[in-house]
């Protein structure tokens, strides 16, 4: 596990996600009125579960405030229902995959659609497909995306592969869908596999959306359970 400051109560960890064979980023931010955590995966080395857990125990304990859990894309259901039965949080994903998360946490979601007032400041927008979404946590002017935007490894940002998109959902309409952000006052990109964009991440993201020809993966490997799927 690999554990990042980014800014003042917005932290970035990483663990293994053996469906995914690699390392996968989740986010923790201190929202004014709740703790927020977005993706989240308990480390499957029983060491480093302990060490996750202790902290994020005592981060409750201090603040005692209530615990939200965002996900992006049901893929990325990981941890979320460990999280929200141990602090007796709630769990808010988009309505078009509340039966997806549901049946793969066993919690019952709060559902909502892109557009709606979320506890914690948060903000879902759209990305082209009906089951995931983009958060944006204005205060520290953070994009955490799911699976449509990735980390290239040198600095930048790239669209998924097509195989990873639904029968009728390309790049195109990626783009057109998520051409919103650039006129947010976005400071960094946390990405969920690859490495997060924290400095030059407006114009990181304007290249990521700019036309062109599909970039190449270059992170990582496409797992046999994943949004090639076409969910």
């Amino acid at each position: 596990m690999d554990v990042t400051r980014i800014a003042d109560g917005l932290w970035r960890w990483t663990a293994y996600a053996e469906e995914w064979g690699d390392e996968v980023g989740c986010v923790y931010y201190e929202a004014p009125a709740a703790i927020v955590l977005i993706d989240p995966l308990v480390p499957s080395d029983p060491s480093e579960a302990t060490r996750f857990w202790e902290a994020l125990d005592r981060d409750v304990g201090r603040t005692r405030l209530p615990v939200h859990v965002y996900i992006t894309v049901f893929w990325h259901a990981r941890s979320a229902g460990e999280v929200v039965r141990r602090y007796d949080g709630r769990l808010h994903a988009t309505s078009r995959a509340r039966a997806a998360n549901e049946r793969r946490t066993g919690i019952t979601v709060e559902a909502f659609r892109p557009g709606d007032q979320l506890p914690g400041g948060i903000e879902a927008l759209p990305t082209g497909r009906s089951t995931e979404v983009t958060y944006w946590i204005p205060e520290h002017g953070a994009v955490v995306p799911g699976d449509v935007i990735l980390g290239t490894g040198d600095g930048g940002l790239r669209l998924c592969p097509p195989s990873w998109l639904p029968a009728g959902t390309g790049h195109a309409r990626l783009r057109t869908a998520l051409k919103p952000l650039l006129v947010l006052p976005v400071e960094r990109v946390l990405v969920s596999h690859g490495i997060p964009v924290t400095e030059d991440a407006q114009a990181r993201l304007a290249d990521a959306l700019a036309d062109g020809e599909p970039a190449r993966v270059r992170h990582g490997r496409i797992p046999p359970d994943n949004p090639c799927c076409g969910a």
